[in-house]
């Protein structure tokens, strides 16, 4: 329920032109898909690299964002963990203030993308450094966005359960590392 959440606050107001935004001048790990963001150079090759955690410590979600603001995302942005695990997300982008948020009715009327009898999140607003955990207990497919952000394409995917031995690619290893079955 949404009763006792306390209100949204507005976003920070841009940075005025030629200001930087926060930051220590390194480059992002990872970018968001091509065709994200503003213009310049083309940012770096986004890292399709799986992510198949089943230790028991909470997985890392990182809230990132470029120095000058002009892209933001998850790292990473998708994950497959077991039923029971907790993910943490935590603001690492030390010039914006992030969310992460279900898609359900609950948050604003949103679809639903997740299982319906699962509980909905909302992290309310963090900022740089802070976190915000939830435990997943449902198996099911779990989108999520940046309430700020959506319209520049950070949103993100937790999968809960076990990968399909049936499929085109088997887990190989603890590490996360897929082969192409024969």
């Amino acid at each position: 329920g949404g009763g006792g959440r306390r209100p949204h606050p507005p976003p920070p107001p841009p940075p005025p032109p030629g200001a930087r935004r926060g930051g220590g001048g390194r480059p992002p790990r990872r970018a968001p898909a091509a065709g994200r963001g503003g213009g310049g150079a083309p940012p770096p090759p986004l890292s399709l690299s799986s992510v198949a955690v089943w230790a028991g410590e909470a997985i890392q979600i990182g809230m990132q964002g470029r120095d000058d603001g002009s892209q933001v995302w998850f790292d990473p942005i998708g994950i497959l963990i077991k039923p029971g695990q907790t993910v943490r997300w935590t603001n690492l982008n030390p010039g914006n203030s992030h969310t992460t948020t279900a898609y359900n009715p609950a948050n604003f009327g949103r679809p639903v993308r997740m299982p319906k009898t699962a509980k909905s999140w909302d992290s309310d607003y963090l900022l740089p450094k802070e976190s915000f955990s939830v435990t997943f207990t449902e198996r099911g497919v779990y989108d999520y966005y940046c309430i700020p952000h959506e319209h520049a394409g950070m949103v993100g995917r937790v999968i809960v359960g076990e990968p399909e031995a049936h499929g085109w690619a088997e887990m190989v290893g603890a590490n996360g590392t897929y082969r192409r079955r024969p």
